[in-house]
């Protein structure tokens, strides 16, 4: 059971309804991370700020290989299970192709420059080389591009955190970050 409250859409405080009803009729349903949120109304907002603008740039399913990566080195299983569940039906990944990108690595070697930069980023808290910098430039990608790579990992880190601090219940099919990927 969630540590923190996980109100449903009716208890949500007002200012953070909007961002759950544009979730709920993107997604369908609300899952447990974005109720869990909603209890700051600044918080909701400020992860719907910074999520929404970053699925315009990097493609879903680098997107989503970034989220798992990211989610693994943080050890975070409500994320593990979501991400899984969206590699594998919303941006079509193979389940191999999850089994690497939570390792860090793609068998696409544009992608792989991407999630094990996004790996690097995420374990060394920041602190990456200038070979980092480098391999990812040497991939294609541009300076905004690497820019929106870290975007995307302090964007998982929040959800990652947040989740390990209240315990969410997992309402995906569920993946653990301790069993092998």
């Amino acid at each position: 059971m969630s540590r923190l409250a996980v109100p449903n859409l009716d208890d949500a405080p007002e200012a953070s309804k909007p961002v759950l009803d544009a979730i709920h009729k993107s997604l369908g349903v609300v899952p447990n991370l974005f109720r869990l949120i909603a209890n700051s109304p600044a918080a909701i907002n400020a992860y719907a700020g910074l999520s929404g603008p970053l699925t315009k740039v990097l493609d879903v399913k680098t997107r989503e290989r970034i989220a798992l990566a990211v989610a693994q080195v943080n050890g975070c299983d409500y994320c593990l299970s979501a991400h899984t569940y969206l590699g594998l039906n919303l941006a079509k990944i193979s389940p191999e192709e999850i089994a690497l990108n939570r390792k860090g690595r793609s068998s696409d070697a544009t992608a792989d420059a991407a999630v094990s930069f996004a790996a690097k980023v995420a374990s060394q808290r920041g602190h990456v080389s200038d070979a980092d910098i480098a391999t990812v430039r040497a991939a294609g990608f541009a300076d905004a591009q690497i820019v929106e790579i870290v975007a995307l990992v302090v964007e998982h880190t929040f959800t990652n955190y947040l989740n390990e601090v209240a315990k969410t219940d997992i309402d995906f099919p569920v993946v653990h970050a301790a069993e092998a990927a």
